[in-house]
């Protein structure tokens, strides 16, 4: 298979999180056949190529997808192309970013390398990070890596986090005719969500500022009651430089509400300009500077290894009808990686004689 009929396979394969086994299984069969040594785990599969020693870079990308959502043209599990582009689920986000990552192993297969490299390619990214979070500790130390998502090939060396918060208004309940007599934990839960939305938390330099949004909110027994509980929910996309536990804290200080955290497994993540994997990926993409990403990705669970986000693709077209990725963009991704896992080792092998 070319690139691109690798990516009608993938796409034409259902892998809705929860579903990746045929994926699994399918791709596996593929890539032992050309001599790959899989290894598995649930519905993740990795591999890995090299000498065995270090520097250990990772290649990380996902198999699963969102449900297909109303509005599609066409068979979302039936990928098609048309106008030089590649439509299907999942072609953006991002099996896009695993047949190029296979392209770039295949390349490589049988050269020496000046240290190890994994490719992984997991389950359940667009649920909760159950995948890599698995298989993490399986795969030895890594020094580099590099997470496959649509960022239109431009290197993202920051990356939002996302912290849930749970916030429960407490009143008191009475006859709505005596409403005097009772406390109302929905107008108590509207003063606190006028002082959310006047709130903003410190920003990041290439990220911005963190603002609170509420997503959900509940309340009442009955239309003739003074509600005595109101509950709201709250997304935070933060970034790298603030820390859940202290702007939950913050949060609680400043409403009458009680606030918890629902969740925060996602952390906001970045990578140091001076790192390896980050100039080189740069070198790589004939880039500058990274850029901040707003999305979440398995990158969250990553943190402390060096790390970019990178992959052909517009995060724009995800999880919408029509998804697609461009035959023009696939090659590039295939481009990319190449020259930027040529480009790793070379300057990390320039750091051991520098040091």
């Amino acid at each position: 298979m070319n690139a691109v009929q690798l990516l009608e396979f993938l796409v034409s394969t259902p892998s809705v999180s929860g579903n990746e086994g045929k994926i699994a299984i399918n791709l596996s069969g593929i890539l032992s056949a050309e001599g790959f040594k899989i290894q598995r785990e649930g519905n993740s599969i990795w591999f890995t190529l090299g000498n065995g020693v270090r520097p250990h870079l990772l290649l990380l990308s996902h198999l699963d997808t969102v449900p297909p959502c109303a509005g599609w043209n066409s068979d979302p599990f039936k990928a098609h192309i048309e106008d030089g582009k590649l439509i299907g689920l999942g072609a953006n986000d991002a099996k896009g970013s695993v047949a190029a990552m296979i392209l770039a192993a295949r390349e490589i297969q049988h050269t020496d390398a000046e240290g190890s490299i994994t490719f992984a390619f997991v389950a359940d990214e667009e649920c909760g990070g159950e995948g890599i979070r698995t298989i993490k500790t399986k795969l030895g130390d890594i020094d580099g890596a590099v997470v496959g998502e649509p960022t239109g090939m431009q290197v993202c060396t920051a990356q939002r986090g996302l912290l849930i918060l749970r916030c429960t208004a407490h009143g008191k309940a009475s006859h709505a005719a005596h409403a005097h007599l009772g406390e109302n934990a929905i107008h108590k839960a509207a003063r606190d969500i006028s002082r959310l939305a006047a709130m903003e938390f410190e920003a990041h330099e290439e990220l911005g500022a963190t603002r609170a949004e509420v997503t959900q909110i509940t309340g009442g027994l009955a239309r003739n009651q003074v509600p005595d509980r109101c509950e709201f929910f709250v997304d935070l996309r933060t970034t790298p430089n603030l820390d859940h536990t202290t702007v939950a804290d913050e949060i609680g200080a400043t409403l009458e509400s009680e606030v918890a955290i629902h969740s925060h497994r996602y952390e906001p993540v970045a990578t140091n300009a001076s790192e390896v994997v980050v100039r080189a990926a740069l070198d790589a993409a004939g880039a500058s500077a990274g850029i901040g990403s707003v999305t979440t990705s398995d990158w969250a669970f990553l943190k402390r290894i060096p790390a970019v986000k990178v992959g052909p693709g517009d995060t724009n077209r995800s999880h919408r009808p029509n998804e697609y990725l461009l035959l023009s963009e696939l090659k590039e991704g295939v481009g990319f990686y190449g020259r930027f896992i040529h480009t790793y080792f070379r300057m990390a092998a320039r750091e051991v004689v520098h040091v």
